[in-house]
């Protein structure tokens, strides 16, 4: 998912929100004249979201529910307890067909997509020549001939002007691989506790027999639906990918199942949740210029890629692993204010600066302030005192691991 400081917006917006008059556009957002301005792309549930007392803002180019009745500190921590459900079909999803599918994928990602089982997935990366991130994305191996994958709403296009233009090349050596955009179908995210015990009640499918990474077809509320468990909060939790002209009535569905058990939930909480999980927003905490060695992310590079490369910027990739990183993602907890997106990240001995934050807020389940950001490498260690600056005074702040919270994803005991 990507954002742009949504956090710190998040807090604003959720107080100017308030006061402004209905269909008032927060000033925020608004970044052109009224008369200049595009029209934002909307999904199949907009006019649900509105119904329901969803406050819609811009992002990355459509209009989503940041939040609806309740704060969101209150939808956070109802996730955590209970079940937060999330319109993200803002985001992209694609399927690769053919026999080449897997090879032609490696080319572009540093996962080991050959190496997955039927039915799995995992994190990836889309790296440049120079070793830098395009865009963070889970890629599943629905069979050997058929991949699955969800990229970045903000990154679309990009991304898929440069799968097209490799996949033109490759299919132009001979490759046997097509594509498919699935703009047909609507995604939603059912996410915490109770995520599994409300959904069972609407498929007929063990989901105990479904496990964190892994991946269906099948029917829910008879619609036929791509399931994956996976999610962006920490919990254990579902993505499902269902045509559509369903995505109404089966949202409808776990709302009424769940009595009360489940919530709708916007872009806000999902921003907490997933920074007190420790995980990456690209466009914050990673970029064109930042590397998976330097973003924390090397256990995602197989190790028969690590072996053999074969992917772009794989060079500068491999290099880091052996020699290290100049630069490493770490976790923070500060005192003071809570930390923003670019405030500097200062020794503690010394005063120099060693980083900058990317990410940071006051987490709602902790009640106290939590960040990432990057830091020079022998400053990454837990532990390891800094201090950071935010509005022009020096707080201060230790590293610690992430996640903040506990992750509760539901894997084989």
């Amino acid at each position: 998912m990507r954002g742009g400081g949504l956090w710190q917006l998040s807090q604003c917006l959720a107080r100017r929100l308030a006061r402004s008059k209905p269909g008032a556009m927060p000033r925020a957002f608004a970044t052109a004249p009224a008369a200049e301005t595009v029209e934002l792309k909307k999904t199949a549930l907009h006019d649900f979201h509105v119904e329901h007392g969803g406050k819609m803002v811009p992002f990355a180019g459509w209009s989503m529910p940041l939040q609806y009745k309740d704060s969101i500190m209150d939808s956070t921590l109802h996730c955590r307890a209970a079940a937060g459900l999330f319109d993200v079909s803002h985001m992209c999803g694609l399927s690769l067909r053919g026999h080449d599918c897997a090879p032609f994928l490696e080319t572009l990602v540093i996962a080991d997509v050959a190496g997955l089982r039927p039915g799995t997935g995992t994190l990836t990366v889309f790296t440049n020549e120079r070793g830098g991130a395009i865009d963070d994305s889970v890629v599943t191996k629905v069979g050997d001939d058929h991949i699955y994958l969800v990229v970045n709403a903000g990154c679309r296009d990009k991304d898929l002007a440069h799968i097209g233009a490799h996949l033109e090349a490759f299919k132009a050596k001979g490759g046997d691989v097509e594509w498919h955009i699935h703009d047909e179908r609507s995604l939603l995210a059912l996410q915490g506790p109770m995520a599994a015990p409300v959904l069972q009640l609407l498929m007929k499918d063990d989901l105990s027999k479904i496990y964190f990474g892994e991946f269906r077809t099948l029917d829910i509320n008879g619609a036929h639906c791509f399931l994956t468990r996976t999610g962006y909060t920490g919990e254990d939790g579902f993505e499902i990918s269902v045509p559509s002209e369903h995505a109404v009535d089966l949202t409808k569905a776990i709302l009424e199942k769940s009595e009360g058990k489940v919530r709708l939930t916007g872009l806000g909480a999902r921003d907490s949740l997933r920074l007190e999980a420790g995980l990456c927003l690209y466009g914050n905490d990673m970029e064109q210029h930042t590397t998976p060695v330097e973003a924390g992310l090397s256990w995602a590079i197989g190790k028969r890629r690590r072996a053999e490369g074969g992917f772009l910027g794989a060079e500068v990739i491999l290099k880091q692993l052996q020699e290290g990183p100049p630069l490493r993602r770490v976790g923070f907890f500060s005192n003071g204010p809570p930390p923003r997106s670019h405030s500097e990240i200062l020794s503690s001995s010394s005063g120099e600066k060693i980083g900058e934050v990317t990410s940071g807020g006051f987490s709602p389940c902790l009640k106290k302030n939590i960040a990432m950001g990057y830091v020079e490498s022998g400053f990454h260690k837990p532990g390891t005192e800094v201090k950071i600056v935010i509005r022009g005074k020096a707080n201060d702040g230790i590293v610690t691991k992430m996640p903040f919270v506990p992750t509760k994803y539901y894997k084989p005991s």
